[in-house]
């Protein structure tokens, strides 16, 4: 279970922006947390996934606050605690940082001059148990839109022998796993890219590919360039100094498959 352990709740820099990704202030060095902890009520036709998404969550985000809400059903009037609260990740603050044990990415983007450092965060989804995201230091090489996707012989073969065999070719469109966007890393074979099931935005459910909301991935492209810097490392504890109080962030370990 999820455990965001605080000594204090208080209120954080402004987030200039919820449609899309939650943008903050870069906190200066030395201190290292972000948003704010809130409450939202549900409405009759609300899901936790719907609510997760109205505000930069993802699935494990929602449901781990809310260890006593039904996912689908969580009812109207229910209140449901929105944990948009961070610390920051571990290491230099420079482009891209994906931290597969918490299923959120970072970017910090070069200010513009005279404005402050911000930095965005998004909920991700991570490869599978048995299709691992993998760690380490890289770069996105290429950019597209509307991609085409080409299906690995591997996950062909995968669908196959589950009776839904894939064609060679994906076109864009609303078929195309890859969604509208999709950013190349320098690991071979791996992209961050869109979905066209975006309620599995959060999870651990790809082929190894970091997946975002729709939104996220096309509002993030128009925001990034190639040779941006991508770190990718699995920290499932993060601590932090918020003024003069410590704040902890304490994820489950990822399980890993037997060698």
């Amino acid at each position: 279970m999820i455990r965001r352990i605080s000594i204090v709740i208080a209120a954080f820099a402004a987030v200039t922006n919820l449609s899309h990704a939650a943008i903050f202030e870069l906190p200066p060095e030395g201190q290292g947390v972000i948003g704010a902890v809130s409450m939202v009520v549900a409405t009759y036709d609300d899901t936790l996934v719907d609510i997760a998404r109205r505000y930069g969550l993802g699935y494990h985000d929602i449901v781990r606050a809310n260890p006593d809400v039904n996912v689908w059903v969580p009812g109207e009037g229910t209140e449901i605690v929105l944990p948009n609260r961070f610390v920051l990740p571990p290491g230099p603050r420079t482009g891209l940082v994906l931290n597969l044990a918490e299923y959120r990415m970072y970017y910090y983007p070069e200010p513009a001059a005279g404005e402050p450092a911000k930095v965005h965060t998004y909920p991700m989804s991570i490869g599978r148990m048995d299709w691992e995201t993998p760690l380490g230091r890289t770069q996105i090489v290429a950019m597209a839109k509307n991609p085409t996707w080409y299906p690995p012989q591997s996950i062909r073969d995968e669908h196959a022998a589950d009776g839904d065999p894939l064609p060679r070719i994906v076109p864009p469109g609303p078929k195309n796993p890859l969604g509208t966007r999709a950013l190349r890393l320098g690991i071979p074979g791996y992209l961050i890219h869109g979905t066209n099931r975006p309620a599995g935005v959060g999870m651990r459910v790809s082929h190894g590919c970091v997946r975002m909301f729709p939104e996220d991935v096309e509002f993030l492209f128009d925001r990034i360039r190639v040779k941006t810097g991508v770190r990718i490392i699995d920290v499932p504890i993060k601590i932090g100094w918020d003024g003069e109080y410590i704040v902890a962030e304490a994820h489950q370990l990822l399980e890993v498959p037997q060698r």
